[in-house]
């Protein structure tokens, strides 16, 4: 295997492991965290029991699916990646650019569960757990490296022009 495709290939898995790192911790935080944290003095079956009883559920399929587009996007991303050799700092945007999307996704994944537990328990259908800001502060360092590398690479590429 040649350099450059093994540069690629560790960029890639690196990439994947990311996001797939990032949605677990989103449906945790989702499905755990944030309702342990919406309702303090009971466990999570009693949650999920309380919210039945007032005509509420807890999505699951939902918010998974959700989730499971960036992971789905993220081996797209690495199989055409590898295949067709890309620089290791393209596909190293890439996994960014999925990345700093994450946020809105997980903000798409949790609407659901957080309205849900509004109605059953008469509380505000946002994050209650701290649990949500690791997510934001990936998506928003994300997005910088990524502009960051970008600019870089397009600098260089105007100093190689110029030389």
């Amino acid at each position: 295997m040649g350099s450059l495709r093994r540069h690629t290939t560790t960029v890639a898995i690196i990439g994947v492991c990311a996001v797939v790192a990032y949605a677990a911790w989103a449906a945790v935080q989702i499905l755990v965290l944030n309702p342990l944290a919406a309702v303090p003095d009971a466990g999570l079956r009693e949650i999920y029991a309380q919210m039945a009883a007032a005509g509420e559920t807890m999505p699951i399929a939902m918010p998974s699916g959700i989730l499971a587009i960036g992971v789905g996007l993220a081996v797209t991303v690495a199989v055409v990646s590898i295949r067709r050799r890309l620089e290791p700092s393209l596909v190293a945007v890439l996994f960014l650019i999925l990345l700093a999307l994450g946020s809105p996704a997980y903000f798409m994944a949790s609407f659901g569960p957080g309205m849900n537990l509004a109605d059953a328990f008469g509380i505000s259908g946002g994050d209650h757990s701290p649990g949500a800001v690791p997510l934001y502060v990936v998506s928003l360092l994300a997005a910088g490296a990524a502009v960051g590398l970008t600019v870089g690479a397009s600098r260089r590429k105007a100093v190689a022009t110029a030389a």
